[in-house]
């Protein structure tokens, strides 16, 4: 079925925008179940990658090598907060590979987590790239370095082999050609990948079906899964749309967004992936249209819909804390006609 899809910003009773919404629903051989008018649109991945950017560090057996705890591997595929505890984490990862905070190459930015924020306002000398909500990501892939015996300066470059195995990684799962992926330089410094919206989803597909006792791909990618899972905590963190899904979801959902209004799902009762992007980038309307959408293909129980309920139509505040607004996901049959 095809249908659309828009959240409707709400002052009182003046409709005052609308966001747009694209959605894909594929299978693992890549079949297209469910999505509105343009499911094939090609954008870009940003951190919705992140289980695929980590799967050679574990495929290759280095996590094991490393002892990295479960944890540990999800921190490496988050868009953490910057609290004190996700730093802990990366801290933990670079004192195992003999590194430091000065060797990762993503920046530094302002903590979403209000007490990791009052404190570098507070002392400005406490900022760190381990602040960085991709922190995590570059640990696991200074890890892949250290671990192949190749050169961690320079491990975010588009030519250095860190970031072509992630390459390579994305277009194998996605089922999308090497060649025709377009790339470009993430915020946090490394490669970002364009491609469809279908070949997102296929490829949370195949991480929501992955098996324990599968092929090496297949084993590496339940163990991200398990570990997005178990930890989604470490994913994200507190306010965070795909750590909230998570929780509400318990194992059944594993989902990683990604800026510019982008959340990737994958059903892991259904095997079935699904890629939501919000056109105009609004991270505003990602919530409601992700929830809207799966409520739509009767993916959440009544427990998941009841506890993910605030998230479904959120409130807009005045200064003085009074709602004066509401933001509403609405799903259409699209006609035939369009």
């Amino acid at each position: 079925m095809t249908v659309t899809l828009e959240v409707h910003v709400r002052r009182g009773a003046i409709l005052e925008s609308r966001h747009r919404i694209e959605a894909a629903v594929v299978d693992v051989e890549g079949r297209l179940h469910d999505s509105t008018a343009e499911p094939r649109l090609v954008t870009s991945f940003r951190s919705s990658a992140k289980p695929f950017q980590l799967l050679a560090l574990v495929e290759r057996g280095h996590a094991d090598r490393f002892h990295f705890s479960e944890e540990q591997l999800a921190v490496m595929a988050a868009s953490h907060t910057g609290s004190a505890h996700h730093r802990e984490l990366v801290t933990q990862i670079l004192q195992t590979l003999g590194l430091g905070p000065e060797h990762l190459a993503c920046g530094y930015h302002d903590p979403v987590d209000p007490e990791a924020l009052a404190q570098v306002r507070a002392r400005p000398e406490l900022r760190s790239p381990l602040h960085n909500n991709c922190s995590g990501k570059h640990a696991g892939m200074l890890a892949l370095a250290r671990a192949e015996g190749w050169p961690v300066e320079g491990y975010e470059r588009p030519e250095h082999m860190v970031q072509q195995l992630a390459q390579r990684a994305v277009a194998e799962v996605c089922g999308f050609p090497y060649e025709e992926i377009q790339t470009g330089t993430d915020n946090c410094g490394v490669v970002v990948f364009g491609l469809p919206m279908t070949a997102m989803a296929r490829g949370y597909a195949r991480l929501a079906s992955a098996m324990a006792t599968g092929d090496g791909r297949e084993r590496a990618l339940h163990r991200i899964r398990s570990a997005m899972t178990t930890y989604p905590q470490a994913v994200g963190g507190a306010s965070r749309f795909s750590t909230q899904l998570m929780e509400a979801c318990r194992g059944h959902v594993v989902s990683k967004g990604g800026a510019e209004g982008l959340e990737c799902i994958g059903i892991t009762s259904r095997g079935l992936g699904i890629a939501i992007k919000v056109r105009d980038g609004s991270g505003r309307a990602l919530g409601p249209a992700t929830l809207a959408f799966l409520e739509h293909l009767d993916l959440l129980s009544e427990a998941e819909r009841e506890r993910l309920a605030v998230l479904r139509e959120p409130v807009t505040l005045n200064h003085a804390g009074r709602k004066v607004g509401q933001l509403t996901a609405v799903v259409e049959a699209l006609s035939p006609t369009g």
